[in-house]
């Protein structure tokens, strides 16, 4: 058995619901002895999947490494929410880097789940992916926000988003929480682990080679070939390609310190049956709020509710995570008061400053992506495609990424949480009061 770091145990994944309902998945071999590949790829979740398909369609040799299991990190324990967007607005793009740098996101913003639509369907992955998601609205400032985007994203050709009123949010949400919402029909859902263990089997029908428990131990990019050093083996490549996000840990400590890992939870409820499932959710859309720690939900194929939502900056998972969310989930529906939960569980996502993805290079041969901010499914899909076509030589839509700066955490690594913890109360704050 291939010696395990600390992040990921024995390499099996949580006690998700997601682990519990994935499809098979093969026992994919570690790494053993020394190997050499064309491409390098630490990290199996969405992002090292999407670029590693990408250039196996492309007629590349991929090898995969994965510290645990495929979709082991963020991949297969998110809330399986299509959300188009990064977490940074269209609206920040523009102030911060210009017009012409907010009209390339905003060409690209889709991009993420029109990939992963046409994977779906291309390679015949179970996954139970739906249309549409919901943004709600709780008052009248996030209202005023809402309009805001709609707006915005008209602005730049993008015209799938509709404004609810509360009436109209009232007959695809059975809650009486929100005074209206945004619908977005090129939003939707999906078991996020099966998408993952999909990626996983399209990459291998390609020629790509996974090597689960195999965590990148010691990375050598200083020279003309990459090595990464695991437990029981060496890869020499010709480009390498790090996709750990907040899984990465110090292996590479010029990325770890750019962004902060943030842990997130979900609870999984007692299948509901079909006429609660339509009371609760009778558009079977994914719904998320727009305050700043937001709670988001949505219905499994097998009619449970998914809830999710809570924060803590530094990725520690809470003690009580039922405790945490079950208030929000009886405010959105009073009729889940006494409902069972079957699983609950956290996962973290890598935080920027700026939440903007974080996109470069480390000398010429190794390249990396990181930081979706809790926007990673789309985000990730996205980044892995620019990182594949980079790497095939067209770094045109790499580069815009690239050169935008990253800032760090006021307070550095020590006092980044304390920093990010006093900001989160402040804008919850501002949510509680409606300004």
């Amino acid at each position: 058995m291939t010696k395990q770091t600390s992040y990921a145990g024995d390499g099996e994944y949580v006690e998700s619901y997601y682990a519990y309902s994935a499809n098979p998945a093969p026992d994919r071999p570690h790494l053993e002895g020394d190997a050499e590949t064309e491409v390098c790829v630490v990290g199996a979740g969405y992002t090292g999947l999407s670029a590693a398909i990408t250039l196996a369609e492309k007629g590349y040799q991929v090898c995969v490494l994965e510290g645990a299991k495929v979709g082991w990190g963020a991949s297969g324990r998110n809330g399986g929410q299509i959300v188009n967007g990064l977490n940074a607005s269209l609206q920040s793009f523009r102030k911060r880097y210009g017009t012409a740098t907010a009209k390339f996101v905003a060409s690209v913003v889709q991009e993420g789940g029109e990939i992963i639509r046409d994977r779906v369907k291309r390679y015949e992955i179970a996954c139970d992916l739906k249309d549409d998601n919901i943004f709600a609205a709780l008052n009248g400032r996030h209202m005023q926000d809402l309009e805001e985007r709609v707006t915005v994203w008209e602005s730049y050709g993008l015209h799938h988003q509709e404004l609810l009123s509360k009436d109209q949010m009232r007959e695809l949400v059975g809650s009486d929480l929100y005074v209206g919402g945004v619908i977005d029909r090129s939003g939707g859902h999906m078991h996020p682990l099966n998408l993952a263990l999909g990626e996983a089997d399209a990459l291998e029908s390609l020629g790509g080679v996974i090597h689960e428990r195999t965590p990148a131990l010691r990375i050598d990019h200083s020279g003309d070939r990459p090595v990464v050093e695991t437990p029981h083996g060496r890869m020499t490549c010709d480009t390498l390609v790090l996709c750990g996000n907040a899984y990465l840990g110090s292996v590479v400590p010029t990325l770890s310190w750019r962004v902060m890992p943030v842990s997130t939870q979900i609870m999984a409820t007692k299948p509901l049956g079909d006429e609660l499932a339509r009371e609760l959710l009778p558009s079977d859309a994914c719904v998320e709020d727009v305050r700043y720690i937001l709670d988001y939900y949505r219905l499994s194929a097998d009619k449970r509710l998914l809830f999710g939502g809570g924060t803590v900056y530094g990725g520690s998972t809470p003690s009580d995570i039922k405790a945490k969310l079950m208030g929000n989930m009886t405010d959105v529906f009073p009729a889940l008061k006494d409902v069972a939960i079957d699983f609950a569980w956290s996962g973290n996502f890598a935080l920027s400053f700026t939440r903007v993805p974080q996109l470069g290079r480390l000398g010429d041969s190794t390249y990396f992506a990181q930081g979706y901010s809790g926007h990673g499914v789309v985000g990730s899909h996205l980044f892995g495609r620019i990182l594949g076509e980079a790497i095939d030589g067209d770094r045109s839509r790499f580069d815009v990424f690239a050169k935008m700066p990253w800032v760090p955490f006021p307070g550095g690594r020590l006092f980044r949480v304390p920093y990010s913890t006093v900001g989160s109360w402040w804008y919850a704050l501002r949510d509680r009061l409606g300004i």
